[in-house]
Formats: structure tokens, sequence, C-alpha cells
């Protein structure tokens, strides 16, 4: 199966899907992890997002590619384990607004296809079901409060050593959301066959017994 886990930023997508990945035995593919790679090599050459000449020469001339170490999946960039550096709380942003230019979206959009081709994989992200795989067995749609997803997203920092205001965080989902939603190409929706889990009021254990449940249900 294609199994396909779409939602807005901080709603546990990637936690859940590693966790459901490891519970199936199936190969997890974080394809925001992506965007968020593009972002950081724009940023270390000062490339304006606008510029579409300069964005249509990374497209031609980026490697980014995963790598299992150990069991997690790494992501490099041009060589290098860039893993650590996509996380970084201003990274999210601007993977927000570089995923929204078209010939991002079409470069990656090939690179997605590649890594779902041997089937049994889930994948996370803002359109796999609707746009890179409208076809996937099982879609869902991960969804969680606002106020919910700026504590899980704080909890996260506060674990790293980061000091990041509540408050901000909380900021920064709404404008995530408004431009992830709102932007012109491939926006983020849910897809009509995707099953809307609400994770806001149930234990990270609670939603994975929930996805387990459906997909199991599913295969028959």
């Amino acid at each position: 199966m294609i199994i396909a886990i779409d939602g807005p930023a901080g709603a546990g997508k990637t936690t859940i899907s590693k966790a459901l990945a490891a519970r199936l035995g199936y190969t997890y593919i974080d394809t925001g992890a992506l965007y968020r790679g593009f972002a950081l090599k724009a940023q270390r050459e000062g490339v304006d997002i606008n510029d579409d000449a300069r964005l249509k020469k990374m497209c031609d001339e980026i490697s980014l590619y995963f790598k299992n170490d150990d069991g997690e999946l790494r992501l490099y960039l041009d060589g290098a384990d860039v893993t650590k550096e996509i996380r970084e709380p201003q990274m999210s942003m601007m993977a927000s607004d570089i995923s929204a230019r078209p010939m991002v979206r079409e470069a990656l959009l090939h690179v997605q296809r590649e890594l779902g081709r041997e089937r049994k994989v889930i994948l996370e992200g803002r359109d796999i079901g609707t746009v890179v795989f409208p076809e996937a067995d099982c879609k869902f749609y991960l969804d969680a409060s606002v106020e919910e997803r700026a504590r899980r997203r704080h909890k996260d920092f506060v674990k790293a050593g980061k000091e990041v205001a509540i408050e901000k965080l909380i900021e920064d989902i709404k404008q995530r959301d408004h431009n992830d939603s709102s932007r012109k190409h491939a926006p983020l929706m849910q897809a009509d066959d995707a099953i809307h889990i609400d994770s806001t009021n149930f234990s990270f254990d609670e939603v994975i017994d929930q996805l387990v449940t459906i997909i199991k249900n599913k295969q028959g």
C-alpha cells in the first residue's frame, strides 16, 4: 500500500508517520524535508525566492536524497547531512514560501514520486493525497488545534535546548496555515477520500492505534 498523511504544520505528521511505519514495517518518507532542504540551499546561496531564473538553476543543480542511518532517515543536500539544520525555526516559514513556487514543486514532485514507487511506503506532507499520490491506497488528514500544535512545537524546541516563546509559535503556525492553504499551486487541503483525524484530545498511542485499525481494515 501507499499511505498518504497530509495536514497542517505541527499536527504531528512526522512523529506519527515514523511510528506508524515502524509498526507496519513500511518505509517512511518526509516530503516536507525536501522543501526544507531546498529552502536551506536558497538561504545559503542568498537566492531570492521570487527570482525564477535562480530557482530554475537550483532545480537543475540541487542534489537531495534520503539515507537510512541506523534506522533513521536522514536528508542529504549536495552530499552533506542537513537533517539537523533543516529543523531550525526559520526554515519552517521559508520552506512554506518556497514550496509555493511552481518550478520548485514540479522539480520535487518527481523526486517524491520516485521515492514512492516501491510501495509499502508512508509519505507525509501537505499535498500527498491530493497531488503527489492521488491514487494512494489510504489517505489521512492529521489535524489538531493551533494551540495544541504550538504546544507540541514548543516542547520539541525546549527538548532541543532552544528558547522560543509559545506565543510566537502560535502566530507562526497561523501564518503558515494561511500560506499553505491559500497558495495557488497545490494548496494544503484535505483530499475528498481522506480520513480526518483530529489528534488534539488523543494521546500519541491512541492516534497510532486509530490509524493501524483503519489501515488493517482496508487491507482486509
